[in-house]
């Protein structure tokens, strides 16, 4: 893939801009961030340079002035909601962030469960964190949230929450998924600090829609991609055309809100710093493209790989058709669709030829390799199998996994494990080739390739298993397959 994002020039001009939002409300900033902080995938992919943690390298060149507050949904913590792509509920997740803020050296403060009302789950959690050795707060629901700005600024309304104590002049409000209350969090401590005599901001850093990119860009349609399922749409923000006549873009969300946000502001401080959602953003990433084709070129693979992640979310009941049609809009108003990915066509063909399902993988030098269903490999397997191959120019003719090899595994999965299907999966592969490598030279020279395989195109014309499609992102691939199961049973693993 083509790099044309410059990661260096965003994290120093990201980092400057909060500084100049900071300074401009005095020296206390709270900061929505929006998206993931330590692995933002999306980014990565759309905007080919895009370091996944580039946020948390932002976040440490400020690391002696922020201190960072998790606000989770105690209604969320009671439903056990599950972060998708990580199949860990939202108050394991909240764990899993303050360990990596910690690993990198940045400060928690606190954890506030909004929406609280005593939620059984909710206080088991809190009990969890007062072991820990975490503070928490509690936030509560405002009747009539967002409209009646009287009563949400008032001491019936952020007046009755907890005031998070902080101690730095930036206060990074993050969250484990949407919906966790990060705006209202933040103005509630606006509130709060108003009481207390004492001078705050808030700003919104969300890396997408890119603001200062047109509507209809690839990479903002691959944000309403990405976001199919929350029903977001970019907009022309209105305010800031009727203030500045400048076209910029946001979404519908912060449109929507913006004219609540202003009335919050006016009510506490006496006016409002900003006028329109784009002022409120500190973003930065349009500033840093330096190669528009290679990054419209990213955000088109993108959306298509979306559609077929939801085409199979509906095949399996986790996502509905509209999501699916929305996608295929997107795709026509761009004049691409399945086949502009390289790697479905040779699947689709792969499996024609063989009467049997089949993977494709396109290498990041445009080598594109297909693998077919055997009695002894899964066609995924077989696929990976002959990328690493290809990788280290062995011929195809020779023999990676010695049969002595693979009848023991085999045995072991069908005598004593209680499978059915004998044949191996890309994970049992790895294991096997891993094995060999001991005493074959040539297996070794394969197995050296694996870090070649991240970045790599995945396509299959069955919906795989949910180990080997977390082999393959833990292999740093990007994989869709077609919205068919290889059988007709009611029940996949």
């Amino acid at each position: 893939m083509k790099i044309g994002f410059d990661n260096d020039k965003y994290i120093a001009r990201q980092t400057q801009r909060i500084r100049e939002r900071v300074d401009s409300f005095g020296g206390k900033l709270y900061l929505e961030f929006g998206g993931k902080l330590f692995d933002d995938y999306h980014a990565s992919r759309v905007l080919p340079g895009f370091h996944p943690d580039s946020k948390m390298q932002m976040l440490l060149k400020m690391k002696d002035e922020a201190e960072i507050v998790i606000a989770i949904n105690s209604n969320d913590i009671e439903k056990n909601k599950v972060r998708g792509d990580l199949g860990i509920t939202y108050d394991l997740d909240t764990l899993r962030l303050i360990d990596a803020f910690r690993e990198y050296g940045l400060y928690v403060g606190s954890v506030v469960l909004t929406r609280y009302a005593g939620q059984p789950s909710a206080e088991k959690f809190e009990r969890k964190l007062r072991q820990l050795g975490i503070q928490s707060y509690h936030h509560y629901s405002i009747p009539e949230y967002p409209t009646n700005i009287p009563l949400i600024v008032s001491e019936e309304g952020f007046g009755k929450n907890d005031y998070i104590r902080t101690s730095r002049p930036i206060v990074v409000v993050t969250a484990p998924g949407p919906g966790s209350g990060k705006m209202a969090t933040c103005l509630s401590q606006l509130y709060h600090e108003h009481k207390h005599g004492a001078n705050a901001g808030y700003a919104k850093f969300e890396t997408f829609p890119i603001w200062n990119l047109p509507l209809k860009h690839p990479v903002n349609l691959a944000y309403e991609a990405a976001t199919v399922d929350l029903s977001d749409v970019n907009m022309i923000d209105p305010f800031h055309l009727e203030a500045y006549g400048v076209t910029t873009v946001n979404y519908n969300r912060d449109i929507e809100i913006f004219p609540v946000l202003e009335a919050i502001f006016r009510k506490i401080h006496g006016d409002c710093p900003y006028k329109s959602p784009t002022d409120m953003g500190v973003n930065m990433a349009g500033y840093a493209i330096f190669d528009d084709e290679a990054c419209q070129e990213a955000s088109k693979q993108e959306i298509i790989r979306r559609y077929y992640s939801t085409l199979c979310a509906v095949r399996k009941g986790d996502a509905e058709p509209q999501q699916a049609a929305k996608l295929e809009v997107l795709m026509n108003s761009l004049g691409i669709d399945g086949s502009y990915r390289r790697t479905v066509p040779a699947a689709l063909t792969a499996a024609e030829v063989t009467g049997g399902p089949a993977c494709a993988i396109e290498l990041n030098d445009g080598t594109i390799v297909t693998g077919k269903t055997s009695d002894l490999l899964g066609a995924s397997a077989a696929a990976l199998l002959n990328a690493l191959k290809t990788l280290a120019g062995i011929d195809d003719a020779i023999k990676l996994i010695s049969p002595a090899t693979l009848a023991p595994i085999q045995s072991l999965k069908v005598e004593h494990l209680g499978n059915k299907n004998p044949r191996l999966h890309p994970d049992e592969v790895l294991l096997a080739l891993a094995i060999c490598a001991v005493t074959n030279p040539t297996a070794a020279l394969a197995l050296d390739q694996l870090d070649a395989l991240a970045g790599c195109q995945v396509h299959s014309t069955v919906i795989l298993s949910s180990v080997d499609e977390s082999t393959f992102k833990k292999l740093g691939m990007n994989l869709t397959s077609e919205p068919v199961y290889q059988t007709h049973r009611l029940y996949h693993k």
